[in-house]
C-alpha cells in the first residue's frame, strides 16, 4: 500500500495549575477559536471543546504528523500566552503540567460531543478531580496521587 491513512481521534482533558478557576466565561469561546486554529496549524482538527473554569475536554482529530504530547503541548503552551495577553488579571495563568487522553472510536464521536457539550451542567454535581479519577478507572490507567494536583 503506497498511502498512509490514519484516523486518531482523541478526547484530551486538563485543568488550570492547581485547579485554579481562570477560565472566564467571557473568554471560555475565543479560547476554544484559538485552540482550534492551533490545532490547525498542526494539520488537527478541533471536533469538540468545553469546560469549566478550571478545565477543558477537546475532543480532536490529530494529525499523523505530529505525536499527542508535542501537539498539547503546544497547544497549552500558545494558548496560556494567549490568555495572558487578553487582560492583566490573567497574568498568572497556567495550565496542569499534564493531561490525560482517552482514545474514542469512530462509533462514540457523538457520545463523546454529548458529554463535552454538557460539563457546566455535569460538574453542578461532580467536581473535576472526582470525573477525572472515573476517566482514568474507565480506562483502567495507573496514577500517582502526588502529581494528581499539580
Amino acid at each position: 500500500m503506497a498511502q498512509t491513512l490514519v484516523e486518531i481521534i482523541i478526547h484530551v482533558v486538563f485543568s488550570t495549575k492547581n485547579r485554579e478557576n481562570l477560565i472566564a466565561p467571557e473568554i471560555e469561546k475565543e479560547l476554544f477559536a484559538y485552540i482550534g486554529g492551533i490545532l490547525r496549524k498542526h494539520e488537527s482538527v478541533l471536533l469538540a471543546a468545553n469546560g469549566t473554569e478550571n478545565h477543558v475536554h477537546l475532543l480532536i482529530l490529530q494529525s499523523k504528523k505530529i505525536a499527542l504530547s508535542d501537539l498539547i503541548r503546544e497547544v497549552k503552551r500558545a494558548s496560556s500566552l494567549w490568555i495572558k495577553q487578553k487582560d492583566s488579571v490573567f497574568d498568572g495563568f497556567q495550565w496542569q503540567s499534564g493531561f490525560g487522553a482517552f482514545s474514542v472510536s469512530k462509533l462514540q464521536i457523538e457520545i463523546v460531543k454529548k458529554y463535552i457539550a454538557n460539563q457546566k451542567e455535569h460538574h453542578k454535581t461532580e467536581s473535576f478531580d472526582d470525573e477525572y479519577r472515573k476517566f482514568l478507572q474507565r480506562y483502567e490507567m495507573d496514577f500517582d496521587e502526588k502529581y494528581f494536583l499539580d
